[in-house]
C-alpha cells in the first residue's frame, strides 16, 4: 500500500433517487472516526455496492420502473477520486428484470453478477473495456421452494460470491433453501449451471464467505439465524457441509431475529456475522484444519438492523451498517483473539446497508 493512500468507505443505502443514496467516507484507523467526503444522488435504493480500487470505479445496484409501473433494475458505474473521494457518474445501463438486491464483479473484470431476492433470479452484466455498465447478457431464474411457508413460498436468490480461483460462482437462494454453483461461459457470455448443494430446511443461505485457504466456505442463514460451515472441493466445484451453528446466545427468547452479513479474517482464525433483532455481531473461533466454529462473543451493534458490515484491508477494524438507527460505528479488532471493542464513534446516515473500506 503506497503511502499517499487513504482508507475511504464507500457506503450505498435506501434512497430515493433525488436524494443522495451513495457516500464516500474517510476512516481515520487512529481513533475509527468518519469523514464524510461525498454523496451522489440520482439512483433509487443504490443499496449494494462493489468497488474496482485499482481502477478507482464503484458499480452500484438501482431500481428503475417500467412503462408498466413494475420496478425493474438497473446498475451504474462511478468514478471514486481518490485525492478528493469525490464521485462522479460514469454511465448506467438497464439490468435485470426483477428489484436487484446485490451486486458483485467477477474476477476476470469482465462482467458484473446481479441477483434478485424479490424475481428469485440472477444476471450475468457486461463489463465494457474501460469499466462502464454494458448491456444484460443472460438471466436464469430460479425455481423451488423451502421449508417455512411465509419466507420461502419461491425462490429467493440474495447473493453470488466467486470461489477463490474464480472458476464458479456460489448463487445463495434463501428461498429455496440452496446454493446454485454456476460457471461463466465466456465464448457464450452465459451462466451455465453446475451443480446445486441443498441446506438445511428452512436455513435460508444469505451470503457467503470464503476462507483464505480455499478449502472452507461459511453460509449465513438468514431464516433460521446460523452458520453453515462447508468444505470446497475446488477441482470438483462442490460444497459439502461439514458442521451448522446458531448466531444467537444459547436461550435467547428475544425479538424476532434474522441474520445478514458474514465476513472471515484475513489471516482465516476468525468468523463474524451479523444479527438483526438481537442486533449485535457474533464472534467466533475457526478450527484450521477441519473448519468447524466455535463461539467467542457478542458484541452490541450500537444501532439496530445491522445489515451488513465489513472489515478494513488490513482486519484491524470493523464497521458496521445499522439501517434501522441511520448509523455506520467502529469497532477495533483484537488480533489476537478476535475481539471487538466499540471505538465510541457512531455516524449518521440515512438507511445504510453496504459499506465497502478501500485503500484509494
Amino acid at each position: 500500500m503506497s503511502e499517499s493512500k487513504r482508507l475511504l468507505v464507500l457506503v450505498g443505502s435506501y434512497a430515493e433517487a433525488e436524494n443522495e443514496g451513495i457516500y464516500a467516507y474517510e476512516l481515520n484507523e487512529d481513533t475509527g472516526s468518519l469523514a464524510k467526503l461525498d454523496g451522489i444522488a440520482g439512483v433509487k435504493n443504490p443499496t449494494f455496492v462493489n468497488v474496482n480500487a485499482e481502477a478507482n470505479k464503484l458499480y452500484a445496484i438501482g431500481e428503475t420502473a417500467s412503462a408498466e409501473g413494475n420496478k425493474m433494475s438497473e446498475a451504474v458505474a462511478l468514478s471514486v477520486d481518490p485525492s478528493t473521494g469525490k464521485l462522479t457518474l460514469l454511465n448506467r445501463n438497464d439490468s435485470i428484470s426483477a428489484p436487484p438486491c446485490h451486486i458483485q464483479r467477477d474476477p476476470s473484470g469482465k462482467y458484473l453478477i446481479l441477483s434478485s431476492y424479490h424475481g428469485g433470479l440472477v444476471g450475468l452484466q457486461e463489463l465494457t473495456d474501460n469499466g462502464e455498465v454494458g448491456a444484460l447478457l443472460d438471466e436464469k431464474k430460479h425455481e423451488g421452494h423451502g421449508a417455512h411457508p411465509e419466507r420461502q413460498d419461491k425462490p429467493h436468490v440474495h447473493s453470488a460470491f466467486f470461489s477463490p480461483d474464480g472458476k464458479y460462482m456460489m448463487v445463495q437462494d434463501l428461498g429455496a433453501d440452496k446454493i446454485a454453483i454456476y460457471s461463466i461461459d465466456a465464448a457464450s457470455n452465459e451462466l451455465v449451471l453446475h451443480n446445486e448443494t441443498k441446506t438445511h430446511p428452512g436455513a435460508g443461505p444469505r451470503h457467503l464467505a470464503f476462507h483464505p485457504n480455499g478449502q472452507f466456505a461459511y453460509v449465513i442463514n438468514e431464516v433460521d439465524s446460523s452458520i453453515t460451515s462447508y468444505k470446497y472441493d475446488a477441482a470438483a466445484g462442490t460444497l459439502t457441509e461439514i458442521s451448522n451453528i446458531s448466531t444467537l446466545p444459547d436461550g435467547y427468547d428475544g425479538a424476532e431475529n434474522t441474520t445478514a452479513e458474514i465476513t472471515v479474517s484475513n489471516d482465516g482464525r476468525f468468523v463474524y456475522g451479523s444479527n438483526r433483532g438481537h442486533d449485535s455481531i457474533v464472534v467466533f473461533a475457526v478450527d484450521a484444519d477441519k473448519g468447524h466454529l466455535t463461539l467467542v462473543e457478542h458484541v452490541s451493534a450500537e444501532g439496530q438492523h445491522p445489515r451488513h458490515f465489513a472489515l478494513t484491508p488490513n482486519g484491524k477494524m470493523l464497521i458496521a451498517a445499522n439501517r434501522d438507527t441511520n448509523n455506520m460505528v467502529t469497532f477495533t479488532v483484537d488480533q489476537e483473539s478476535g475481539r471487538l471493542k466499540y471505538t465510541g464513534h457512531s455516524t449518521g446516515v440515512s438507511k445504510p446497508v453496504c459499506v465497502k473500506p478501500v485503500y484509494l
